[in-house]
This record gives C-alpha cells, structure tokens and sequence, in this order.
C-alpha cells in the first residue's frame, strides 16, 4: 500500500485525523499542462482547440511547505472555465504567471516551474500546515477558495481582492486542486459543508463565491429585495448560483438560457421568467464588425414582457462580446450591470448613449474577498444555496471534463474525483442532507 493509499484509506473509514502520523508522499499525480507544449494550437480557432490534447495527470514531486501554507489531500475538485483557458493557452500561457509569481520571493519561485498543475476547486482533508498556521490542523475536513493573497500591501486590507499581489490559486499559481494533493495558503480553507459528498462540496467554491460578490455584496450590484436581475446562462456554473441567490434575496431572476432543457434547470431552481434565446434567434451582431440594435430592442421588449414592464435593474454579465451591448442596452435607467468574465470575447462594444444618458453604471467584478467566500461557503453549510454538480469524471478524465465546458455541452458544474474511489462519499450530516436531497440533485444528469 503506497503513502497516498494510506492517507485515502484513512479518510475513508471516517480516521481523518489519522493523517497527521502518516507521512507525506514525495510525489503525487496532478493535472498538468506542460511549457514546451504551448505552442500545440497555434493557428487553431479557439473553438477547436481540444483540452484532452493538453490537460496530462503527471507525476509530480509534493512542494515545499512554508509559512502559513497548508498541505491538503484532495478527495474531489471541479471544473472552471479558467481551467479551460489554461488549456487552451489562451489569452496567455499561465506559465508567464507563474514566472511572474516566482520573482516575488525565494518561497513563490517554487511556482515557476516547466509545468502547471491546474484547477481553483477542491475538498479534501488537511495533511500538514506550515509555520503560523493556528486555526487549522492536519485531519480537517475542508474545502479551499481560490484567492491567494500576499497581503503586504496597504491596497489589500480594505478589499483583498484590491491587493497589489491578488492571484487565483490553481490559475496563477502552481500546485492546485486537480490533483491529489494541493498547496494552499491556509486562509484559503473553509469548513467543507457536513451534508454534501465530496464532489458536491468542491464545486462550489469558485463560481459561487464569484457570484456572492457579482450579485449580492456591495463591492458587485449589491442586490436587494425586488430587483428585476437578468442573469445570462442561468443554468450554467456561474448562472446557477446568481439564480439561487437572486431567488433568494426577494429578487425577481430574468434567466437567460439555450435551450428547454436548460430552462427546465431553472424552473427546477424556482425561477419563472425564462428567456430561450435561441429559440428567440437573437442575432446582436450583424456580421464580426457591426451589431443589430434592433435586436437589443427586441429582447430588451422581451425582458419587458415578461416582468410586466419592468427593465432590469440588475444585469449579471459575463458571456462579454457577443451580449455586452445588448446588456447595456437593456438595464433600466440607473440600472447596474456586473461583469466578471468574457467567455465570448473581450473585447466589448456598446453604445455609450444608453450607459451615460441612463446614467447606468458598469462594475467590474472578480472572484471574492476571503469574507465574501466564506460567507457564501456558509450559505452552502446551511442548506440555504446548494450545489449545482451535473456530471463527475475521474482524475484521468479531466482532459474530457474542460473539453465539456469548453464546448458549453454541460450544466451547472462538472466535478472530478481525485483520492475519493468514488461518488457518494464524505457525507457527515445525514439529516441536513434529507432535507435538500432534491435541491442537491437538481442538476445531476442535466
């Protein structure tokens, strides 16, 4: 039985604490993207840019513990689109962060290596914490976030997120969640939520905490009881959580989807003003130069019809290029639209009459505060938003996993197991559980 086997086995039987007396492993399997291979797509659309050509499980060495840093090993981890980027080399190898990270002090110069291993998702239990490290011990059972965070700037102690040296683990950094083990700070650890299995309690963390801050806290729309929210791909990993909680902080949710399978998911969420927009036949943009605007006052008189005459005070965005006009557009008067994310582009187009003759606001908005993610990982641990996990590969089929959410053919979040054997595993709280299965499985199978 190998030192990995032992840790798992241990886990299993419900002994996480017994970690603490095994050793660590000197090498474990990771999910890797290599430096010499970033040139593999030049000269391909993105869209045809295949992630299973790219994404490898290698065998790595087990890094350095320092100060303030944790060990964990990893029972379940899950899919971002950042991961699909990193994938794809796009918009720049992530190797160019690492390098970046690695001049910073001799301890983040064991990021820069001539391998990445990926992923900003995990549960798992603690095996070892470095120096400092007080509130954590080995044999914990947590879930990560994805900021990491140096903290030695005055920008960031207002807002982290606004630190001079604010990193996504696991996209610019080395050593994250698609692996069994990662390395994080230790103020990336939160409770793992007692009701959910593994794979359920690692596909939160990014998206949802993304949305927290996007849509409800007042660094993003700072929502309220009432608001008209459009939420474009409501059924998605990200749009999923912005429907939970637009549903349930009073809101009114205007869930923009593709397809009646995807709006079914909403009507599942409790969501009941849906907008299929390709059956609709949208077309925003004439040809790659020009946009339709009378496609924007086509939906926007969608919007309307649906909510009674009502624009959207609030529009979550994060498609970018191919809707960002029409979400400009379409806000009400004063109305905000929060952006996170250009999966369709970067670079947007609007007219500027509807943002400053409306007297609209845009706000950028990107990942979440350690207070935003532990608040919305609490929202999690009471059963009050939940998870969205549609589909769950094995480590060595993450390549197939990111090509999934590369090419939009999934739901909610794909989750991957690293050390659990396993779906159905981790589960504490078996009565919470009871009282949300349906919640919890609303998109399994989607």
């Amino acid at each position: 039985m190998t030192q990995l086997d032992e840790i798992k086995q241990a886990i299993l039987n419900g002994e996480s604490t017994a970690v603490a007396a095994l050793p660590v492993p000197e090498s474990y399997r990771g999910v890797t993207v290599r430096e010499d291979e970033v040139a593999m797509f030049d000269g391909l659309e993105s869209k045809d840019k295949d992630p299973r050509k790219s994404l490898h499980v290698d065998e790595v060495p087990t890094p350095e513990l320092g100060p303030g840093e944790a060990l964990v090993a990893v029972m379940a981890s899950a899919i971002n689109y950042n991961t699909v980027w990193t994938s794809i080399f796009e918009p720049i190898p992530t190797f160019k962060f690492l390098k970046k990270y690695g001049k910073l002090s001799p301890l983040a110069k064991r990021h820069d290596l001539p391998y990445h291993v990926v992923g900003s998702d995990l549960s798992g239990v603690v095996l070892r914490t470095g120096a400092g490290v007080h509130t954590w011990k080995p044999g914990d059972e947590v879930v990560a976030h994805c900021l990491n965070v140096e903290l030695e700037s005055p920008d960031g102690h207002n807002d982290t997120m606004l630190d001079t040296e604010q990193r996504i683990w696991g996209f610019e950094t080395n050593f994250g969640g698609l692996a069994e083990i990662a390395l994080v700070k230790a103020n990336q650890l939160m409770p793992k939520p007692a009701h959910l299995t593994w794979e359920e309690a690692a596909s939160p963390g990014l998206v949802n905490s993304t949305a927290y801050r996007q849509l409800v806290s007042r660094n993003g729309a700072d929502l309220k009881q009432g608001d008209v929210v459009l939420i474009w791909g409501a059924s998605g990993g990200l749009g999923s959580y912005a429907t939970q909680y637009a549903l349930n902080g009073g809101a009114i949710p205007v869930c923009v989807v593709s397809s009646p399978e995807k709006a079914e998911i909403c009507r599942k969420l409790g969501a009941e003003l849906i907008i299929d927009r390709n059956a609709e036949d949208y077309r925003f943009w004439k040809d790659e130069h020009e946009q339709d605007q009378r496609e924007w006052q086509r939906f926007g008189a969608k919007i309307r019809e649906l909510t009674g005459g009502e624009d959207p005070d609030i529009v979550f965005e994060h498609p970018g290029r191919e809707t960002f006009g029409a979400s400009v557009y379409a806000a009400r008067k004063g109305g905000t639209i929060v952006t996170c994310a250009s999966t369709s582009g970067y670079m947007h187009q609007y007219d500027n009459r509807y943002l400053w003759m409306n007297l609209k606001r845009i706000v950028g908005s990107h990942f979440a505060n350690y207070r935003e993610s532990w608040e919305a990982n609490r929202l999690i641990s009471k059963g009050l938003i939940h998870p969205t996990l549609s589909k769950t590969y094995p480590l060595e089929e993450t390549g197939q996993a990111a090509l999934d959410v590369h090419r939009n053919a999934h739901q909610g979040k794909v989750g991957v197991l690293a050390l659990a054997p396993e779906e159905g595993l981790g589960v504490r709280d078996r009565e919470l559980r009871a009282k949300h299965l349906d919640a919890i499985n609303a998109f399994r199978g989607a």
